[in-house]
């Protein structure tokens, strides 16, 4: 019986190491995975920061203006609220 078990117990040994380098190599995978993922979103937003926003057109700005003097009129916004909006659309022209 002796010699049945030795061959079980090498079995089982390299069993457990082929699993534990199995096991191993799946979270250094994981890992990288998860870095990747990680790098990509930041360069996803790096893109989204450097990207300038496009200056609004001379027509958008008259239509906020136009929706502000509105609001004013409605009595929505005070002449304070109205003018300080003015003044960052004339000034954003």
């Amino acid at each position: 019986m002796r010699m049945r078990r030795r061959p079980l117990l090498g079995a089982a040994v390299v069993g457990g190491v082929a699993y534990h380098a199995g096991k191993s190599r799946q979270q250094s995978a994981q890992q990288e995975a998860d870095q990747n993922a990680q790098l990509a979103e930041l360069q996803a937003q790096q893109q989204y920061q450097a990207a300038p926003e496009p200056a609004p057109s001379q027509e958008d700005s008259m239509a906020k203006l136009a929706q502000l003097k509105s609001l004013l009129d409605q009595g929505v916004l005070t002449q304070a609220e109205f003018d300080a909006q003015k003044t960052k659309i004339l000034q954003s022209m």
